[in-house]
């Protein structure tokens, strides 16, 4: 194949010169770079003050508004390669996201445009994808903050008191892709993180849904887990919000997880409850570490 010179071409002015050749480097380099980040990262949040559990819509706006107090060390876990949850998309293949207000404040301060409706009651942002990618780059940008996506919780760290009171203390964790295929393949131990306070935010049910509240059931911490009910967005956007709580010792659940514990409606693709409820579970989870509390009902 013959290569045709083209010249010199600028961008934003920068040359990119016919003969373009980047700084030299070795593989070694490149795998070292990245294996000792990673596991300096693991040692530093081996005990967490908040793990966050879930990144979409929910488990991010609560990271957000954490990751302002710069003395919080805050650990996001997500099952999947790409953080988001379903925030990727406003519902089924429609691109545009409707939050209702007054939850458009939070989309004011990041600096998401919106256009707001005819009767004022809601606002749209043009692509969910704007917000999810917004909000993302300014939780990944915080110095306390550390997201280990492709990673599992396959289970919590639950403490007995000397008065016999149980307390999450943290997470059990594993690669997802370890953690999908345990069926198939020889046992795989898994690794712990501590944490003061867990919020789980892994959305309704599912096969990496619901987890938290899920496995709170199966060891009796949780009397019963009557799951989602059948869609009504009025309803259901005041009920996950008011329901948003430290549900047993050590966690907060909210997101459409509170909704798999309390028996709430679905709300089908509107936002609004999502971000309040991150909002509040921050507001909780400093208020658990003895902060002030900065959550007042809308």
């Amino acid at each position: 194949m013959t290569r045709r010179p083209g010249g010199e071409l600028k961008v934003n002015g920068i040359t990119l010169p016919d003969n373009y050749k980047f700084a030299p480097i070795r593989e070694a380099e490149v795998n070292r770079e990245m294996v000792s980040r990673y596991f300096k990262d693991m040692m530093e949040y081996a005990e967490s003050d908040v793990i966050i559990v879930g990144a979409g819509s929910a488990g991010l706006t609560c990271a957000y508004e954490l990751s302002k107090h710069p003395d919080i060390s805050i650990c996001i876990i997500e099952q999947s390669v790409s953080p988001g949850g379903g925030c990727w998309l406003g519902g089924q293949l429609f691109s545009a996201m409707v939050v209702r207000k007054p939850a458009d404040r939070i989309l004011s301060e990041l600096g998401v445009p919106f256009d707001v409706s005819a009767n004022g009651n809601y606002v749209t942002v043009k692509h969910a994808a704007l917000f999810t990618s917004t909000i993302l780059s300014k939780v990944l940008q915080a110095p306390n903050v550390k997201l280990f996506n492709a990673t599992a919780v396959e289970d919590l760290i639950i403490k007995t008191d000397e008065n016999g009171v149980q307390r999450v203390a943290g997470c059990v964790t594993n690669w997802s892709l370890v953690a999908q295929n345990h069926d198939t393949q020889s046992c795989m131990d898994p690794n712990v993180i501590e944490a003061k306070v867990v919020v789980s935010c892994t959305g309704h049910d599912g096969p990496m849904g619901a987890t938290g509240v899920k496995r709170l059931g199966q060891v009796g911490m949780l009397s019963e887990v009557p799951g989602m009910k059948a869609l009504d967005q009025n309803t259901a956007e005041d009920a996950v919000v008011n329901h948003t709580e430290e549900i047993v010792p050590g966690m907060i659940v909210c997101g459409m997880e509170i909704a798999e514990a309390c028996g709430l409606p679905r709300m089908g693709p509107t936002f609004g409850a999502m971000l309040v409820s991150g909002q509040k579970a921050a507001a909780l989870a400093l208020r658990a570490l003895g902060k002030a509390d900065t959550y007042v009902s809308h």
